[in-house]
């Protein structure tokens, strides 16, 4: 699965985003983490992994609700084309 993993200290939410097996803990050994998540900021700053995310669905992972909205939300940008190559 694709899932927020939560850090940070009491009543100050930071989130990683992670790829874990379905069965572990929330904060359990996860395979790899593939963004993170800051709801704190004005506004709420996410940094995604695109490429990885793009691999492990590939594969067959899942992302959680949660995961599926910031990922709409901050879809992949294309990379600038370069204009000295006209």
């Amino acid at each position: 699965m694709i899932r927020l993993a939560r850090v940070g200290a009491r009543k100050q939410p930071y989130y990683r985003i992670v790829v874990i097996e379905k069965d572990r803990a929330r904060n359990g050994r996860s395979i790899e983490v593939v963004g993170t998540y800051n709801p704190r900021t004005n506004p709420a700053s996410v940094d995604l992994k695109q490429e990885r995310i793009a691999y492990w669905r590939g594969v067959g992972a899942q992302c959680t609700p949660t995961v599926e909205k910031l990922i709409a939300k901050h879809p992949a940008q294309a990379p600038a084309a370069d204009s000295a190559a006209a």
